[in-house]
């Protein structure tokens, strides 16, 4: 395979852009086919997502040229290693792709439609993944011979039958044996990705089809296979919702999912460990709309991955290919808005990245859904504005974990820059490292905290060394690596070593020079959501130039709708001929 490295850009922003949605909007990405008539642009994308990876982070690639492992998987698939700048980010994976494309070789056909645990996004040295749910008994026979889907059986069916013939109980242990060996390759892939928690979007236990269950889920896993990885059912709706999303002109808010519908049968399961600080009322989830719902399970992910451990997260759906994406790309956008992974992207490159990578590439059904009116994925960017505060950043409880012993974060921004580099009386104390953020003026951004004991004589000086002399600064020299920034661990809730050193011809190794790359920074609250708010704007642009909004019938008063005004008014266009 030919390297990636220096290749040029797809085309610059905008323009990118629009040719990536455009490419979407017309039929379903498939490795298999190589991109079929539309090869070229494919491929430019493809080049695209692998020059932006680059810019930050050593990755190899998996090849998937004719969607040998999985169909609708991207062609070349990244496996995130480390940073490219050492000095940057102490973290690395100690996954060896030559390993893990055995492991992915030997468990695919666990999963629906072949679609395996997949790493994502690294973040902390921690594997963020995504996958589909797990096969059922009528799925993984379809695969591996027809004589069990005819034979009209169902996924773990015979659990519950009394009386069992010899013929039957033969069957029952060959099929038990069949379904040991390939969840325990999915099991040994989970482990080796190091991941410990498993995030099931399903709002069924299994997904029926002609009376067959034909996937299941870990959560139902009769055998427990599952049980030492800890497993939230946190439902969410499936695409056919956003239908109504659309419906109400776009409008999430007051949207709630009917949850008595006879095929939802999962109900929210979160261990308590894992929500006694993100202060939610979980027992409430079926009273929320869509709005609330959403920012509550992403503040729920980032917790996760936001804990002192150095586990894996796993995020799945049925097929994932609608609701997975959605939360893996708000993911990706956030940690990216906060400065935490990749960190040399404008807005309109990790736009790109996360439209291209996260929904095109791994087979997102753009064409259908805007067919049906099931407009999912454009609700995973417009709701942008609705995490742009600090409570949906991961280095929320970093900051106010690093601050001084007394001292608040309003104080603490009161510290300027007058005496940098200089000592008072207080720098026995404690030390403060900070850097100033290039952001607006005023902004500024935590690199470093060092801690010392603080008396409360120390403190009552500076507080009055401050009402003095506003301009006040204590300022250390040494700064800290972000590795020793204080994390977080978070929330059980029952409502209704090195990167890998092996080198083959298969795996494609790719980093970019650590010259090209700033140093990492963490954002402050305004800076994050002007990122976010630019990220939502591009992507708004775009999208009406390309794809477009769905009219909707005009309310009696014969005003715009309400996303469609603030959308008017936001990037400048007139008529409604343009949406």
């Amino acid at each position: 395979m030919a390297a990636a490295r220096g290749c040029p850009p797809a085309g610059s922003g905008d323009r990118a852009l629009a040719e990536l949605l455009l490419e979407f909007s017309r039929a379903q990405y498939r490795a298999k086919d190589g991109g079929g008539g539309a090869a070229a642009k494919v491929e430019r994308i493809e080049r695209r997502c692998l020059e932006l990876f680059g810019r930050d982070y050593r990755y190899s690639v998996i090849p998937n040229a004719h969607g040998e492992i999985c169909a609708h998987y991207p062609r070349h698939i990244v496996l995130l290693e480390r940073d490219a700048c050492a000095g940057r980010d102490p973290f690395e994976s100690t996954v060896q792709v030559g390993k893990l494309q055995d492991l992915i070789n030997r468990s695919k056909m666990a999963r629906c439609r072949g679609r395996f645990v997949c790493p994502v996004i690294l973040y902390k040295g921690k594997h963020i993944c995504r996958s589909a749910t797990l096969a059922g008994w009528g799925e993984l026979y379809g695969r591996t011979g027809y004589n069990y889907i005819f034979s009209g059986g169902s996924d773990d069916a015979w659990a519950d039958a009394e009386d069992i013939s010899e013929e039957d109980s033969a069957l029952r242990n060959a099929d038990s044996q069949l379904f040991d060996k390939v969840r325990g390759h999915d099991i040994k892939l989970l482990r080796y990705l190091s991941v410990r928690y498993i995030c099931d979007l399903m709002v069924e236990n299994k997904k029926v089809k002609f009376g067959l269950n034909v996937t299941s889920s870990e959560k139902v896993d009769k055998a427990q296979r599952y049980a030492d990885f800890t497993l939230l059912s946190i439902p969410y709706p499936g695409c056919e919702f956003f239908k109504e999303y659309k419906d109400r002109d776009y409008t999430a808010e007051g949207l709630i999912f009917n949850w008595k519908q006879d095929y939802v049968d999962a109900p929210l399961s979160i261990p308590v460990s894992l929500t006694q600080s993100l202060n939610i009322d979980w027992s409430e989830y079926q009273s929320w709309d869509l709005v609330q719902q959403t920012q509550n399970y992403l503040k729920l992910l980032i917790s996760i991955i936001n804990s002192d451990d150095d586990s894996g997260l796993l995020v799945h759906c049925i097929s994932g290919w609608d609701r997975t994406p959605l939360f893996i790309s708000l993911l990706r956008l956030s940690l990216w808005a906060d400065g935490l992974i990749h960190a040399s992207l404008e807005p309109s490159e990790i736009l790109y990245l996360t439209v291209a990578y996260d929904w095109f590439l791994f087979g997102h059904m753009l064409a259908d859904r805007l067919s049906k009116g099931e407009e999912i994925f454009f609700f995973c960017f417009n709701f942008l504005k609705h995490i742009t505060s600090e409570e949906f950043s991961a280095v929320k409880s970093q900051r106010r974990k690093s601050l001084p012993p007394g001292f608040t974060l309003e104080e603490i921004c009161m510290l300027k820059q007058r005496d940098r580099g200089s000592t008072t009386s207080l720098s026995s104390d404690f030390s403060l490292g900070m850097e100033s953020s290039p952001g607006a003026a005023g902004s500024f951004t935590y690199e470093a905290v060092e801690l010392m004991p603080a008396g409360a004589q120390a403190q009552a000086a500076w507080r009055k060394s401050c009402a003095s002399s506003p301009q006040a600064v204590l300022w250390s020299g040494a700064q800290q690596s972000e590795d020793r920034l204080p994390s977080t661990g978070m929330v059980e809730v029952k409502s209704s070593s090195s990167s890998s050193s092996t080198h083959s011809d298969n795996f494609l190794r790719i980093g970019s020079s650590p010259l090209e790359v700033p140093r990492s920074r963490l954002v402050s609250a305004s800076d994050r959501e002007s990122r976010l708010e630019e990220v939502r704007s591009a992507f708004l642009a775009s999208y009406s130039r390309t794809i477009g909004l769905k009219a909707v019938p005009p309310s009696p008063s014969g005003a715009i709708g309400g996303l469609l005004e603030q959308f008017v008014r936001g990037v400048g266009l007139r008529g409604s001929s343009t949406l």
